[in-house]
C-alpha cells in the first residue's frame, strides 16, 4: 500500500481545522500538523515537510495568500487556499499568488479529492517549467500560455489534464524547444486567420 499524503491544516478557527482534519482523515489522508497562523503554518513546513498544504486565506500576521506565495518561492510543497469568499476578485488575487487550487468553506466531501488532486497536478506542471526555465515568475507567466494550450488539446484528444499536459511536455522534448513554443504553436494553429473570423457575418 502506498504511504498516506501528509497534509498540513493552517486555519485560525480551531472548529474549522477540526473538521477538515476529520474528513482527510475519512478519506485516506494523514494530518501531520496544524497552525492558526501562516507564520506558524510556514514554520511547520520546514519542519514536517508535508506533501501538500491548506491554508485559510484570511489568518492573523501572514495571511493565506502571504503564505502561499512564500511557499511555492520555495519550491516547497503544492497549496490548496480555504476561504468564505467565492468572489472573481479573490481567485484573481490567488492566481497571481501561485495557488494552484481553493476550496469555498465549508468545504464539502465530494469537493477534497478533486482539489488535491488539481493542485498536486498544476504543482508538478510549475516544477516542470520552473527546471525549464528558471525563475518563478517567468514560469507563472508561461503556465498562463501552456494553460490555454491544454485546454485546446484537451478539446481535439479528449485528454485530462495532466495527459494534455504530458503531450505538450513530449512535443517539446522530441523537437527539442521550450514548452512555450510548442504552446504558441498550438494556440497559433487553432485560432482562425484574421480575414476568416467575420466570415459569415452578415454586412
Amino acid at each position: 500500500m502506498p504511504e498516506p499524503l501528509r497534509v498540513l491544516i493552517a486555519d485560525d478557527e480551531a472548529v474549522i481545522r477540526l473538521g477538515l482534519r476529520a474528513l482527510l482523515e475519512e478519506q485516506g489522508y494523514k494530518v501531520v500538523g496544524e497552525a492558526a497562523d501562516g507564520t506558524r503554518a510556514l514554520d511547520l513546513v520546514r519542519r514536517l515537510r508535508p506533501d501538500l498544504v491548506f491554508l485559510d486565506v484570511k489568518m492573523p500576521g501572514t495571511d493565506g495568500l502571504q503564505a502561499a506565495q512564500a511557499l511555492l518561492a520555495n519550491r516547497a510543497v503544492p497549496v490548496i487556499i480555504l476561504t468564505a469568499y467565492a468572489d472573481r476578485e479573490f481567485v484573481e488575487k490567488a492566481k497571481e499568488a501561485g495557488v494552484l487550487a481553493y476550496l469555498v468553506k465549508p468545504v464539502r466531501e465530494s469537493d477534497l479529492y478533486p482539489a488535491i488532486e488539481v493542485a498536486r497536478a498544476r504543482f508538478r506542471e510549475i516544477q516542470a517549467l520552473r527546471t525549464e526555465i528558471g525563475g518563478l515568475e517567468e514560469a507563472l507567466v508561461v503556465r498562463k500560455l501552456v494553460e490555454r494550450a491544454k485546454g485546446v488539446v484537451m478539446r481535439r484528444m479528449g485528454l485530462d489534464e495532466a495527459a494534455a499536459f504530458a503531450h505538450i511536455q513530449r512535443q517539446a522534448r522530441n523537437a527539442r524547444k521550450p514548452m512555450k513554443e510548442i504552446a504558441e504553436t498550438i494556440l497559433a494553429a487553432d485560432t482562425p486567420p484574421s480575414g476568416d473570423r467575420g466570415a459569415g457575418r452578415a454586412e
